[in-house]
C-alpha cells in the first residue's frame, strides 16, 4: 500500500514537470520512469498510474477548459459521439492518458525486471 501511494505522487509530480517541456507523451515517460524506480505488484502496475494520470489529465483538462467557460470542449464534444457534453468529453480525455500511462507502466515493470536479471 505504501509503494501505491509513493508511485501515484511521484507519477503526478512528474507528469506536471514533464509536460511543462514536452508534448502529451510526457504523462507516457512519467509513469514509466516511476514504474522504474518504485516496484509495483499485480495489477496495481497498471492501474496506479492509470489513476494517476486519468485525475492529472482531467483536472487539466477542466483547468483549461474552464479558463474559456468550456467553449471549444463543447464544440469538440459536438463533433465527436458525446452528445455535446464537455465534461463527457473530459472524462473520455482523462481515460485515455490514463491508458496510455498505465500501459507505459507495464512496459517500465518488464525493463526493470529484465534489467533485474
Amino acid at each position: 500500500m505504501k509503494n501505491n501511494s509513493i508511485n501515484f505522487i511521484v507519477t503526478i509530480v512528474l507528469a506536471v514537470i514533464l509536460s511543462q517541456f514536452l508534448p502529451w507523451w510526457s504523462v507516457m515517460l512519467a509513469s514509466l520512469i516511476s514504474a522504474l524506480l518504485i516496484r509495483l505488484k499485480k495489477s496495481a502496475v497498471f492501474f496506479v498510474p492509470f489513476i494517476a494520470i486519468t485525475f492529472f489529465w482531467m483536472a487539466y483538462a477542466f483547468y483549461l477548459g474552464n479558463a474559456n467557460d468550456f467553449i471549444l470542449a463543447n464544440k469538440i464534444a459536438v463533433l465527436l459521439p458525446l452528445g455535446g457534453s464537455s465534461f463527457l468529453l473530459i472524462l473520455v480525455t482523462g481515460i485515455i492518458g490514463g491508458i496510455a500511462a498505465g500501459i507505459s507502466a507495464v512496459f517500465g515493470k518488464q525493463v526493470a525486471s529484465i534489467l533485474k536479471s
